[in-house]
């Protein structure tokens, strides 16, 4: 090659470089934008005489400066640092609201409690009575003003959702096709950097919404999954999420995945696979803060309407009648799966509100018989049947009574939601009026003869049972093993009383009421039971009811206000973990996009520098040129 040809390829090569310069100036804030670099290659030498005459200049490449374990790790720490954000964002509203004096249950409760002490200290004072019931309306409207505020939590939450998904969808969608565009350039021998660029801009917007894992393919292409391994991006195909009542639950949305080449089909749920980024982050609140607070605060409503019913229920009020109810008690939240075979629900009620729990159920039908499962990790509870007293289609679980004879034709694969707490706080009301309900007097008493021979004394006589509470005139007449209960129609029946030698007491239960004794009985002792009416200043069934606050009724461990105190302190304990996670993954995104800036940002002193040298070369290519034309011109003179 003559030296024309030498200087010619010089020529082209820096103003190829210088080109990429420019590019690389003219990019220097567009997001996303890595830096590209002009590799030069010496043109293969040519043989002449017994050496090697080099030929020039090629351009091999223009390289995109990027390492893509940064790119990785980038996404990763986008990805954190969303889901912090946004965890801490309503964790610290959620803490707010029930820490809140003027939100908050605690002080209602106290109120509530101390009210029931000043019943206690006067039961016959019509004052003392209308403000416990004041302070029960105070309590429930309080309970329904929190789930209120936590509702709206979920309402925003839901509504994030909609937005993420659609977003996740526009994302994936935008890959598809550059991923084709891409695949198209690579065919040519060349690499279509700004359009990786591109690719990787979205790629990084989308890992802000959930957490990718990204697989590069031979073509130049690449696969996007998400959750465990669900594909949102194949090549140039993209899949959509849904946000949908998946699940059966009115109040949430779920994800569902739906193929882009099988539109037809129903979404799968994928809900529990979704993780990290702006949409594993609302899923998690909803269903770790909002989801528990609320059925947290459910089983404290249904614990203390339920217990102070029963109790009530079991004393006299001031015009001597058996108690009724203080609350009106929501029924059990039933949902039938919008795939089920038809609209048909089973029975559910709560039997035992000491061994609920704050968790919600999914009954499934195998085909052969039911099994319950407790959400959101499908954990299979245990159903209960005692053949020998149950009905054929009756179970029990987790304080839950299960009536499935209401089911006449399921299909296997039928399933119902069951919410036992989740709505009680804002569904539970005040049923009393009048303040003369309040059953502050035991429902009946008890007295040993005079002529007893043994010193046994009266311990206490409550009634137990108001399913089978008799408050007819019973005696009891000790025969040195049992006794026989006389009623006042002289009808008897033989009691087998209990005796615990630990505290040298004897009980008796019968007619619904439990009597004990302290000491012993002598052969032939009498005690005789009977109604309590007409003792207004009773107040032995009011102290029951006060003592409710000290009794650890809630899931068998925890009392009422402890049990508030421990959805305070776990959301105080979410709340600062949100804090530190946003803190720490906010600096390792610095750290990440400091360290991708460093390989892939555009340094316009460097920049400026390279244009300066290119520009050099450039010249001194156009200067030879000018050589080899003079020296051109010089050998035509000569031959003239």
């Amino acid at each position: 090659m003559s030296i024309l040809g030498t200087a010619v390829s010089g020529l082209l090569a820096y103003q190829r470089a210088l080109a990429t310069t420019s590019h690389n100036i003219s990019n220097a804030s567009t997001e996303g934008y890595s830096r590209q670099r002009v590799e030069l290659e010496a043109r293969n030498p040519q043989r002449l005489g017994g050496s090697y005459i080099g030929q020039g200049v090629d351009v091999s490449s223009v390289r995109r400066l990027q390492n893509d374990l940064v790119d990785a790790q980038l996404r990763s720490s986008l990805s954190n640092a969303a889901e912090g954000e946004v965890r801490a964002e309503f964790a610290e509203r959620v803490d707010r609201l029930l820490a809140d004096e003027s939100t908050g249950l605690e002080p209602v409760l106290e109120s509530f409690f101390n009210s029931t002490q000043d019943v206690a200290s006067d039961p016959t004072s019509l004052p003392a009575r209308t403000v416990m019931v004041n302070e029960a309306e105070t309590l429930v409207e309080r309970l329904h003003q929190i789930n209120g505020l936590l509702d709206e939590q979920r309402t925003l939450i839901n509504g994030n959702i909609e937005t993420a998904v659609e977003e996740i969808n526009q994302y994936s969608e935008g890959l598809a096709n550059l991923n084709a565009r891409i695949v198209s350039g690579f065919v040519g021998g060349a690499t279509p950097n700004d359009l990786l660029d591109q690719r990787d801009v979205l790629l990084s917007k989308l890992s802000e919404k959930i957490e990718v894992n990204v697989n590069a393919q031979d073509d130049g292409s690449v696969n996007v999954f998400v959750g465990n391994g669900q594909s949102l991006v194949m090549g140039a195909v993209s899949n959509q999420l849904v946000a949908d009542h998946l699940s059966g639950d009115p109040k949430n949305f779920d994800i569902g995945l739906k193929s882009k080449n099988n539109s037809g089909s129903a979404p799968i749920d994928v809900t529990r696979f979704m993780s990290g980024g702006e949409l594993g982050a609302l899923l998690e609140t909803r269903t770790g803060m909002i989801d528990d607070a609320q059925n947290q605060l459910g089983l404290i409503g249904l614990n203390l309407a339920m217990q102070f019913n029963d109790q009530n229920g079991l004393g006299l009020d001031l015009n001597g009648e058996v108690g009724g109810d203080i609350f009106d008690i929501p029924p059990v939240e039933l949902t039938a799966n919008s795939t089920n075979s038809n609209n048909q629900l089973p029975g559910v009620t709560i039997e035992d509100v000491t061994k609920l729990t704050a968790d919600d159920y999914r009954l499934k039908y195998s085909g052969t018989g039911f099994q319950l499962l407790r959400l959101p990790d499908n954990e299979v509870v245990d159903l209960d049947h005692d053949a020998t007293t149950d009905p054929p289609n009756v179970y029990h679980a987790d304080g839950l009574k299960f009536d499935t004879s209401s089911l006449l034709s399921p299909a296997a694969g039928d399933s119902w939601l069951i919410q036992p707490t989740r709505f009680a706080a804002t569904k539970l009301e005040v049923a009393m009026t009048d303040p003369e309900g309040i059953a502050a007097a035991a429902a009946v008493y008890a007295e040993p003869s005079d002529l007893n021979t043994g010193d046994g004394t009266v311990l206490s006589v409550a009634a137990v049972d108001a399913d089978t509470l008799d408050l007819g005139r019973v005696v009891l007449t000790y025969d040195g093993a049992a006794f026989t209960a006389t009623a006042e129609d002289g009808s008897t029946s033989t009691v087998t009383p209990v005796y615990d030698s630990a505290s040298d007491t004897t009980t008796v239960t019968h007619n619904g009421w439990e009597f004990k004794i302290q000491g012993s009985i002598a052969v032939d002792d009498e005690f005789v039971i009977d109604s309590n009416v007409g003792n207004q200043g009773d107040n032995r069934n009011m102290l029951l009811m006060a003592n409710i606050q000290n009794e650890r009724s809630v899931e068998g461990n925890s009392t009422i206000q402890g049990s508030y105190n421990s959805i305070l302190a776990e959301v105080g304990t979410e709340t600062r973990q949100a804090q530190i996670m946003r803190d720490s993954s906010a600096t390792l995104l610095e750290d990440a996009q400091a360290q991708r800036e460093a390989i892939s940002g555009v340094n316009l002193d460097e920049e400026a520098a390279d244009l300066i040298r290119y520009q050099q070369a450039y010249q001194a290519a156009a200067q030879v040129i000018a050589v080899s034309r003079t020296v051109f011109d010089t050998l035509i003179n000569a031959v003239r």
